[in-house]
């Protein structure tokens, strides 16, 4: 009879364990079976920037005819190259702890039926022209000009003239948009260019078709106005390289760009590390991902207008920079000068320059005299057998530096 009890008990033991082992494999399976459904709106893809490339999500939009409003985040390439010093904290975060550091940062919806329906009218067209401009993935070149800029013979002559005759920058002249800053100038764009846009912001009544004195409050108003331009671009999900239109582009710009970087700024003072953030910068000639990171630096560059009253968007920067990667996890490099230079600082080596910028200049006719001397240069070595090119060297910028020994 124990004998039986025993066996009876075993049994009941045995049963009970199969039981509690199954019921434990059907959790597992289903919690397995959850999890990448779940978790499909939270996948991370690494980040690019090819300039002509697109993704699947783009094609997508693109098919049917819609503009992607959300805000599109790109993401460090997970591979093993050295991270900036000042950007140490950010890359360290697991995904979850990167969520929550970004939740503080302000929201890109529009707040009041009031401030919608004015940033529609300021904006009015801005989303076709960029999507009829951007490449594959939605990034578009971008660059402003008034009357004085836009005239025969002046400015955007010349940048645009570089574009044809740079090496490998005639395919990117598609993609770029010339935001006209008065009538005039978009008269004057439309009759040279491709993609062309009229900014006009209600309200303001200055006239931006003349030439502007550094400094001068209408120059000011005419800066600030395209930074809140360019943070519209990035709300509705495009990435831009900004470049001022007394720059020559000799070669593509895009290929110094890092997927890692939320902004790639030029430099008029480089201490030979791209990560410093000690560097002077020349946002002249920015370019900007789309992400909540950039979108909230924007605001927050804009508002240091009226903390730095009487400068102008660069120093305002500059001030700000380090603040921005404090609190917002800011990803910031600089670009070379011996690659992206301009009369403030440049290589000696065309073999390596890709644009060049008439900055550390006063006067739109001593830019326009010296960036024609840069275009000539550039045209002479282009002609030099391959062999002999180590030889060519750039014309001094004299009318600039002239004019700068006047000032």
């Amino acid at each position: 009879m124990g004998k039986v009890v025993v066996a009876e008990a075993t049994a009941r033991q045995v049963v009970a364990f199969v039981l509690g082992a199954a019921a434990a494999l059907t959790i597992v399976v289903l919690v397995q079976y959850r999890a990448p459904a779940a978790g499909l709106s939270r996948a991370r893809t690494p980040g690019h920037f090819s300039g002509l490339r697109s993704s699947s999500g783009d094609q997508h939009h693109r098919r049917n005819g819609t503009t992607a409003r959300a805000v599109v985040v790109h993401h460090a390439p997970p591979d093993n190259r050295r991270r900036p010093a000042n950007t140490t904290t950010i890359t360290k975060r697991n995904p979850s702890s990167t969520a929550a550091a970004l939740s503080h940062l302000p929201s890109t919806r529009h707040h009041g039926e009031k401030g919608a329906k004015e940033e529609a009218a300021e904006f009015r067209g801005l989303a076709a022209a960029v999507a009829r401009a951007a490449t594959d993935d939605r990034t578009v070149i971008i660059t402003c000009v008034n009357q004085a800029w836009a005239a025969p013979g002046s400015l955007l002559d010349l940048f645009l003239e570089s574009f044809r005759i740079g090496d490998g920058t005639a395919r990117l002249l598609p993609h770029v948009l010339v935001v006209a800053m008065d009538a005039g100038a978009h008269a004057r764009c439309l009759a040279v260019h491709r993609h062309c846009y009229h900014y006009t912001i209600p309200g303001l009544n200055i006239d931006f078709a003349a030439h502007k004195y550094f400094l001068s409050k209408d120059y000011l108003e005419l800066v600030w106005s395209k930074l809140k331009l360019q943070r519209r671009i990035l709300e509705l999900g495009y990435g831009f390289l900004f470049t001022d239109v007394d720059i020559v582009w000799l070669r593509d710009p895009f290929k110094h760009v890092t997927a890692y970087a939320d902004m790639t700024v030029s430099s008029d003072v480089y201490f030979g590390d791209p990560d410093n953030l000690g560097n002077f910068p020349n946002t002249g000639f920015f370019h900007v991902k789309p992400n909540a990171r950039t979108i909230a630096m924007t605001k927050l560059w804009h508002g240091g207008r009226g903390k730095y009253p009487g400068a102008n968007e660069q120093p305002v920067f500059n001030m700000m920079k380090k603040q921005m990667v404090a609190e917002l996890g800011l990803r910031v490099q600089y670009l070379d000068p011996a690659y992206v230079g301009g009369f403030c600082s440049y290589g000696k080596d065309l073999g390596k320059i890709v644009t060049m910028h008439a900055n550390c200049c006063v006067g739109i006719g001593n830019k326009i005299k010296d960036l024609k001397g840069v275009l000539g240069d550039w045209r002479n070595y282009t002609r030099m057998p391959p062999w002999e090119r180590h030889r060519a060297k750039w014309t001094v910028p004299g009318a600039c530096i002239k004019a700068e020994k006047q000032v």
